[in-house]
């Protein structure tokens, strides 16, 4: 009997495709000239530029195998096969051989899948750049070392060293292209996990967020929530960590505020505004549970912008006070501009515009000091359109033109060409008021102003006296809210303000 080539568990290290390679390259060169079979034979192996009709190779079959056994020692049918098959069939067939009947099945069902998912792939676009899976032997591979493991491991009853295997298997998966097998390996972790019984549930806890990972990506927000709450509740009052090292409750929490926030995201945008605010608060205490203070402000950051959306001012500026202070007090400068402009919001919407433009200043200082250009445009462009529609134009139009410089900077064309409508509408206001000014005067050198600039149409210069008479007005007005503010102190939570 010939010796049946098989790989065992323990030689799992090196590929079986580096295995074949160097049992064919220790083979003995074959002598010339070559028999008629002999010659035959070379003319079958895939490395041979002719080719032979599929009958004729059926039919000769058989004498080939018998004359390659008998003459050439050491070359036994299986080698033969490996040459002659594909690796993707060698690696079946070697499952078959030596028992892992189930890995087979799993495998080659995926196989299928993989052939329908890239011809459908190929029908959808021209672009079709991935490879077919015998073309891949690394993925072959880890497919052959990890199940037959688990399999064997399956047969014992050792379930923990199924789920290691299978979830193996699903990080080595971890890419755009192969995210349903990962996915597939994901279910497969969490059917295995509910029978994991000496771990106290971690495994089955790791398997809920798996889960929610998986349903999160497909868009199945409710179905995450569920996971992601069992994974929140069979962590609690655990010291569990995961292979970083990363306590699996504070991974829970995180896991939860994203996932009712996006809830709420889809709530706000159907103004079902109770249950977005019921949800969040939800969050927000599950959060206080983690204590992490950094995790707790983002809570309280999206509660806030709720009660906005829902017109509950008091409350927003109660709750993005919170956010504030944790931002304060963890040095987080960008947090601390995220509530000021917040709380900017809340302040414009009842009509505290005052009090709006500093909290605004503050921010448009807090982003340009840490680089945030794009952040500190929305904040110069919202404290332009306040100044405007108060009718303070010229400021305006300052903060307007900053906006439309530093979009130009960035070559942002899109917010760019936005920021220069609204610089354009505030120069114009500008110019209207002068203009105004000149027409109420109705003497000779404002005729003569109008029609020059009728002329040019540059920028008009105001009338020396109306000129010097707002310039003393505005500085009238600046030297008592320089005063004021001096009195009252920038403020640094909604309650001083009140006092």
């Amino acid at each position: 009997m010939t010796q049946v080539f098989s790989v065992t568990l323990e030689d799992s290290e090196p590929s079986l495709h580096s295995f074949y390679e160097s049992k064919m390259t220790t083979l003995p060169p074959v002598p010339m000239p070559r028999p008629k079979l002999a010659s035959l034979a070379r003319q079958k192996l895939p490395c041979s530029p002719s080719t032979i009709p599929r009958s004729q190779l059926i039919k000769e079959k058989d004498g080939l195998d018998h004359y390659l056994e008998v003459n050439f020692k050491g070359l036994s049918k299986e080698e033969v096969a490996a040459h002659r098959n594909s690796y993707k069939k060698t690696i079946c067939v070697d499952m078959l051989q030596n028992g892992y009947h189930k890995s087979f099945t799993e495998l080659f069902a995926l196989m299928e899948k993989w052939d329908d998912l890239r011809e459908a792939a190929r029908v959808r676009s021209i672009f079709w750049l991935q490879r077919p899976l015998e073309e891949q032997p690394d993925k072959l591979d880890h497919f052959y070392y990890y199940l037959t493991r688990a399999e064997v491991a399956e047969r014992k009853e050792f379930f923990e060293d199924v789920y290691n295997n299978l979830y193996a298997l699903a990080c080595y998966f971890n890419h755009i292209e192969d995210k349903w097998v990962r996915n597939h390996f994901y279910e497969r972790c969490f059917q295995i996990a509910q029978l994991i019984k000496v771990d106290g549930g971690k495994k089955e806890a790791e398997a809920h967020g798996l889960m929610g990972l998986l349903f999160e990506e497909e868009g199945q927000l409710l179905e995450a929530a569920e996971h992601y709450e069992a994974f929140h509740q069979l962590t609690q009052g655990r010291i569990w960590k995961d292979e970083t090292g990363r306590f699996l409750n504070l991974l829970a929490c995180e896991s939860l505020l994203r996932i009712y926030r996006l809830l709420a995201d889809k709530m706000l945008e159907n103004k079902d505004y109770k249950q977005a605010i019921r949800i969040l608060i939800k969050a927000f205490e599950i959060t206080q549970e983690g204590n992490n203070k950094k995790m707790e402000g983002e809570a309280s950051y999206y509660l806030g912008l709720a009660y906005l959306a829902a017109g509950e001012y008091e409350t927003a500026l109660t709750v993005l006070n919170t956010y504030s202070e944790i931002s304060t007090d963890l040095d987080d400068e960008l947090g601390l501009g995220r509530a000021y402009e917040a709380i900017a919001k809340v302040l414009q919407s009842q009509g505290e515009m005052t009090e709006a433009i500093k909290y605004l200043k503050q921010v448009v200082k807090i982003l340009r000091n840490n680089f945030q250009f794009l952040d500190a445009v929305k904040a110069s462009t919202m404290l332009g359109d306040i100044y405007n529609e108060k009718g303070y134009y010229n400021k305006a139009s300052a903060y307007f033109q900053q906006a439309f410089d530093t979009t130009a900077e960035l070559i942002n064309i899109p917010l760019m060409e936005e920021t220069k409508v609204h610089y354009g509408i505030a120069k114009a206001h500008q110019m209207m008021q002068t203009v105004n000014n000149y027409i109420e005067s109705a003497d000779l050198t404002s005729l003569g102003c109008l029609l020059s600039w009728k002329e040019s149409r540059s920028s008009i210069i105001p009338d020396p006296v109306i000129r010097e008479l707002r310039r003393a007005t505005m500085a009238s007005l600046y030297e008592t809210s320089e005063h004021l503010e001096e009195l009252n102190g920038f403020p640094d939570t909604v309650q001083k303000n009140e006092t």
